[in-house]
This record gives C-alpha cells, structure tokens and sequence, in this order.
C-alpha cells in the first residue's frame, strides 16, 4: 500500500469522526478552532508522522495533491454527515 492511500483512509476516517462529533455534540462548533481547521491539523500531523517515520527522506513525503484530495475528503465527510443527519451545524 502506498502512503497516498493509507493517507486517503485515514482522512476519511477523520471526517467521519468529526461529522459525528459535530452531530452529537453541535456545541463544538463554537469552539475556538473551527472543525475544519480539525481536519487540516489532522492532515499535518499525519504528514509529519511520515516524514519522521522515513528518516526525513523526502521522496517519500506525500504529494500536493494527494494533501489537497484528502483534505477534500475530509471536509466533504465533515460537511455531509451533519447534513445528512439533520443536524443544523454551522461550519463557517
């Protein structure tokens, strides 16, 4: 497996939890870090996990656009759980 799709899974993964931390508890949403920004330090932590994992080699860093599509993921997950769910969250 590659790192791009280990990296897809697990944006998706976070989506998922932060659509449903945003449907079971609406309130976090007024927290002072937006959700969004959940998903964006998910998708750094990540990044740098691997760059330290691969002894700093940069060949294997994930590229700009798999950053960019899983970032989307992520975000698409977020904003249509509590869509789907009925749920009245703001995101922005």
């Amino acid at each position: 497996m590659t790192h791009d799709k280990i990296f897809f899974g697990y944006m998706a993964l976070v989506g998922v939890l932060v659509g449903t931390v945003l449907v079971v508890a609406p309130g976090v949403e007024e927290f002072f870090i937006k959700p969004y920004f959940w998903v964006l330090i998910a998708v750094a932590l990540f990044d740098a996990g691997v760059y330290l994992y691969r002894r700093n080699a940069p060949w294997n860093l994930l590229t700009m656009q798999a950053r960019l599509f899983g970032f989307v993921i992520g975000l698409l997950l977020m904003a249509a759980i509590p869509t789907l769910a009925g749920s009245s969250v703001r995101f922005f």
